[in-house]
């Protein structure tokens, strides 16, 4: 297969500085077009020339140290012959939009998570992409470090004996308050955002036939979900999963067995340079494994490449995706419910 030639929609940090190192590392499967600013009408709301400035010198940037080029609008890049796919950094309300109208322009789509904000635009993206054979893929990263594999095994092979309770802790200490997080209308609040990424892993963990059981959101004053928990739960497992943007940070997985438990503590955020612990603790001796580093955003490109290459690989991701937004919407529907009692 040829190589993909990918564009970028926004000069976004994590664009900048975990992106475009994995695509230059895989030079043989990926060519870097180029990136697009944002026009002023393409800005929601009203924008001073000097934000599209900045936005311009963050885009040069790229160029500077990759090449490619500069387009002066989303749409332009989106609807360029010159590329293949694009890479959308977006805050999550603007996913469905840009998405959209790339699958619409037969692209290939590489979205952070989380995919979009509700399961109809989910279901309508995915419809879209199996319509033209497009791969949409969705950016939980973590799902690719040896850790998960590790731990499955472990698990498998019954080295804490029956599984009892899995629980998976992801949050953080609140950030500035201009952050898209605490913005509602770009799509921000704690559940779309480090919810999403217990919430992904449970399915590796427990199956993918997992629902929730119970829900609990807590909101701020401008209605933004600042921390919550959840229980999940299939036939023959529990998980309980806890998430926040104004906690301290904690970042791991406990798994209970009958014999004893497995604990890592940087499941969802490992940096490429880290050599991960799994802690394996039974009648209250303890020992550790050492993982070699992991470098995920890469694997997780290598995942879009696949799924461009394979249909069987797009089918699977499709359904991946509808199932996280699904579980991401019972949540906020189970918490409903819970505020109306």
């Amino acid at each position: 297969m040829d190589k993909i030639r990918i564009g970028v929609i926004c000069p976004s940090e994590i664009a900048f500085r975990r992106f475009m190192p994995a695509l230059f590392h895989l030079s043989d499967k990926f060519v870097f077009s180029g990136i697009a600013v944002a026009n002023k009408q393409e800005w929601s709301g009203d924008v001073k020339e000097e934000i599209i400035k900045q936005e311009i010198s963050k885009a040069e940037r790229f160029t500077n140290q990759y090449g490619g080029i500069i387009y002066h609008s989303y749409y332009d890049l989106i609807t360029s012959p010159d590329i293949d796919a694009i890479y959308l950094p977006l805050p999550p309300a603007l996913h469905y939009k840009w998405a959209k109208l790339a699958l619409e322009n037969k692209k290939h789509v590489f979205l952070e998570k989380p995919s979009t904000t509700c399961v109809e635009h989910t279901k309508e993206l995915c419809s879209l992409a199996k319509q033209n054979n497009l791969a949409i893929h969705e950016n939980y990263m973590f799902i690719y470090h040896n850790q998960i594999d590790e731990i499955k095994k472990m698990i498998d092979e019954g080295i804490v004996g029956d599984i009892r309770l899995i629980r998976g802790n992801f949050g953080f200490p609140k950030r500035p308050a201009n952050d898209f997080r605490y913005n509602k209308a770009l799509g921000g609040g704690a559940l779309l955002d480090c919810g999403g990424y217990p919430i992904r892993l449970m399915q590796l963990m427990i199956g993918n036939d997992i629902h929730v059981d119970a829900a609990k959101l807590i909101f701020n004053e401008q209605d933004i979900d600042l921390y919550g928990s959840v229980q999940l739960s299939n036939e023959s497992s529990i998980a309980q999963i806890s998430f926040g943007m104004d906690n301290g940070y904690k970042c791991d997985l406990e798994i209970w067995g009958s014999i004893g438990t497995i604990y890592t503590g940087r499941i969802f955020s490992a940096p490429d340079s880290l050599s991960c612990e799994i802690q394996i603790n039974i009648n209250n001796e303890i020992t550790t494994k050492i993982l070699e580093p992991d470098d995920t955003f890469r694997k997780s490109l290598v995942q879009f490449y696949q799924c461009v290459e394979e249909q069987a690989i797009r089918n699977e991701e499709y359904g991946d995706i509808l199932r996280q937004i699904a579980l991401v919407e019972d949540v906020i529907l189970k918490n409903q419910v819970k505020r109306q009692l």
